[in-house]
């Protein structure tokens, strides 16, 4: 799970809707963990909190531009994006989880070339739920780029967890299958098995899955992974099974093996018309059906031969 990525990506918020732009300045700009003398090497902030808690964290600022700039800084919920990327909220949407933990200062001014650090808290608030909430800390500059408002902002992860009983569990539904055949009748085809995969627990999990797709010939394998996923978080998955033979019955079996929690699976059984296969069949007895008409002809033909040879012979 710590091999997502740490280091948010600099995001580009349009209003209206437009192409991602650059920063609207010429500014250029990191934000790292930190203790109170300087940067400290951590990529992401990590910390279990008992609800009540409070503790002071620190981020560095490091102005890589040429000229002075004033930062805005927030903090906000996280989430993972459709590829798996780590990602927080925009600033037009509420945060109601890790992100209402964190308090920092609004606004900081950076000079050119310096690096300035800045001290916030993390408090986990009373009767929250045990498990992981998800946030992340960023610094901004917002500008407008011709007709459009562009807020460009860099951050990192917090990995925020509060103390309590943890349920790790996943689930797999919502499964499919589809069978791509090859026309010709003694080469296998191809199946896209495509799943859901469901965080059902309250700490975030590395699901490493496999789809096995049984045919009355065999059975064949792919990795079907669903990556990291956070609580209540879900990831539609494909996997592309080569080699298997589309003739009756096909069973595809997703099988989760999340690290540090249950496996789960889900199941789907379809039928396939092998019609190449059948199409073979069906030559093949025509052929067989025409050489016997064939024959039988030839049979008919030298008996009525022979006939009027004897009645010629007899007169």
């Amino acid at each position: 799970m710590r091999r997502a990525a740490a280091v948010l990506a600099v995001l580009a918020l349009l209003l209206p809707a437009a192409p991602a732009a650059a920063a609207p300045t010429t500014v250029s700009w990191t934000v790292q963990p930190a203790t109170a003398t300087g940067p400290d090497g951590r990529r992401w902030i990590e910390h279990t909190l008992d609800p009540g808690r409070q503790i002071t964290e620190h981020l560095a600022v490091r102005n890589l531009g040429d000229t002075s700039a004033v930062f805005t800084l927030s903090a906000a919920d996280g989430y993972l994006t459709a590829k798996g990327r780590f990602n927080m909220l925009p600033a037009d949407r509420t945060s109601v989880g890790g992100g209402t933990w964190v308090s920092v200062p609004e606004r900081v001014t950076v000079g050119a070339g310096k690096t300035v650090v800045v001290p916030f808290s993390i408090t986990a608030p009373v009767g929250v739920t045990p498990g992981d909430h998800p946030a992340g800390i960023a610094a901004s500059i917002a500008g407008r780029q011709g007709t459009v408002q562009v807020e460009s902002r860099v951050g990192f992860r917090l990995m925020l967890r509060a103390s309590g009983a943890l349920r790790p569990s996943v689930t797999a539904d919502r499964i499919t299958m589809g069978h791509t055949r090859t026309w010709n009748p003694f080469r296998p085809g191809t199946v896209q098995v495509t799943y859901t995969a469901t965080n059902t627990g309250n700490v975030r999990l590395d699901v490493p899955a496999t789809a096995q797709v049984s045919s009355l010939i065999g059975a064949r394998t792919a990795q079907a992974a669903a990556g990291e996923l956070l609580p209540g978080g879900t990831r539609e998955v494909s996997a592309s099974i080569d080699g298997v033979w589309g003739i009756g019955r096909l069973r595809a079996t997703v099988t989760l093996t999340p690290l540090g929690a249950p496996p789960a699976s889900a199941t789907l059984t379809t039928w396939v018309t092998p019609w190449p296969q059948i199409l073979v069949v069906a030559a093949a007895v025509l052929l067989v059906l025409a050489r016997s008409l064939r024959r039988r002809r030839l049979r008919s033909l030298l008996a009525r031969a022979r006939k009027e040879g004897r009645l010629s012979a007899s007169r």
